[in-house]
């Protein structure tokens, strides 16, 4: 029984102290390149987890003025929420004039398989957070920047890590 409570007493404790390593500010972010199969020029931050492994996940995705994302789908749910400028979001096969500008503080939940893609005309960070592990599936191989660098095409696990 002393065990039990010890251990009941510990957790509790513990849990504020691990809170506290989760809360961070914008400052605190640590920014890298974007993985190679998004379009060059964009920084992503790792919030929590780790994108390329099963389990929650959380990142930020900081595009330039003027950035495309092809259409492309993902396996599994996503939750977007803008962050900072405009973030325009179009459902379907094909780039079109049919975004929707999610303007900051704008929300989107992206179902698995729903191809879309997006694009900026000004600056924007959007957060994104789902279930691991991510991936990206451009509907034209053709878009895939990946395919475009050195390497296999193979999305690499530190380019997104904090």
């Amino acid at each position: 029984m002393k065990t039990l409570i010890s251990l009941t007493l510990a957790a509790l404790f513990a849990a504020p102290a691990f809170a506290d390593d989760m809360m961070m500010n914008s400052a605190d972010l640590k920014w890298g390149d974007a993985p190679p199969v998004l379009p060059k020029g964009a920084k992503v931050a790792v919030l929590h987890g780790d994108p390329f492994k099963p389990g929650p996940y959380t990142l930020r995705l900081q595009m330039p003025a003027n950035y495309k994302l092809a259409p492309h789908w993902h396996s599994k749910d996503e939750n977007i929420t803008v962050i900072s400028g405009t973030f325009y979001l179009g459902m379907g096969d094909k780039m079109g004039a049919e975004s929707h500008a999610l303007k900051a503080g704008g929300y989107h939940y992206l179902p698995a398989k729903a191809r879309h893609y997006a694009m900026t005309k000004g600056a924007a960070v959007v957060q994104v957070s789902g279930e691991g592990p991510f991936d990206i599936n451009y509907l034209n191989a053709a878009d895939d920047p990946s395919k475009m660098a050195k390497g296999d095409g193979m999305m690499k696990k530190d380019a997104m890590k904090k």
